[in-house]
């Protein structure tokens, strides 16, 4: 094991960057002017809450802000080592974590995925919202199944949220991740709910499955022209 990784996997250094981290992107939202559409979008989902909130990976690093205080809302986080450092910061930003993840064929029996699927079930149930991101492991802007039978077991509507901001860091990276930067336009853009009958069948699923991946493309896209003024 390398020094480095030893040094990094550290519970007082993993927290402080932890720490860190959701200082600096709370700096970006206070010093970001925001704009958000649909107009009317949170009063419009106080009657649907709790809702799942699914976004892009690589792209969900102002997810915590999506949020209005009053909303209780929960993040799934996988159980790696990286996972930990973006829990720690989940909740110095108030939010509260499920551990775990699925695989490329969205099963939910392998790397603690069971267990967090039936917490973010008992916590939809409890009123919690749940954020996940839509993706499935590894693959960019490819929504996996995972949300949509979380979505169809506890009947709560799935909403695509994308958050852009002008001022940013593109990787070239397997998820296309942008590092948001401070004093930015940004914007917030919420997708229409997506429901999943209790009794959809594998068809169902897919078309399901389908329409999420097409809105969050289309949100993501409309997030990135209003930032960038190319509207």
């Amino acid at each position: 094991m390398s020094w480095r990784r030893t040094f990094f996997g550290q519970p007082w250094v993993m927290k402080t960057i932890g720490v860190l981290g959701a200082e600096y992107l709370r700096l970006i939202w206070k010093t970001s002017r925001f704009t958000i559409e649909p107009d009317g979008i949170y009063e419009r989902m106080e009657a649907e809450l709790p809702v799942i909130l699914a976004m892009w990976h690589g792209q969900h690093f102002m997810a915590p802000f999506v949020r209005r205080p009053h909303h209780r809302a929960k993040v799934l986080i996988s159980k790696h080592r990286d996972g930990e450092v973006n829990a720690i910061a989940a909740r110095q930003l108030g939010i509260e974590t499920v551990r775990g993840s699925g695989n490329h064929d969205s099963r939910f029996d392998l790397k603690g995925g069971v267990g967090a699927f039936w917490a973010m079930l008992a916590s939809l149930n409890e009123g919690w919202s749940m954020a996940l991101t839509a993706d499935v492991p590894k693959v960019s802007r490819v929504a996996g199944l995972g949300i949509i039978k979380l979505a169809r077991e506890s009947g709560r509507p799935i909403v695509p949220v994308a958050v852009a901001t002008s001022r940013r860091v593109d990787f070239d990276s397997w998820d296309r991740a942008s590092l948001n930067l401070p004093f930015s336009r940004g914007a917030m853009v919420a997708g229409e709910p997506i429901r999943v009958a209790k009794d959809a069948d594998a068809a169902a699923l897919e078309e399901a499955r389908q329409a999420l991946e097409r809105s969050l493309n289309a949100i993501t896209e409309r997030a990135y022209a209003i930032v960038d003024r190319k509207t």
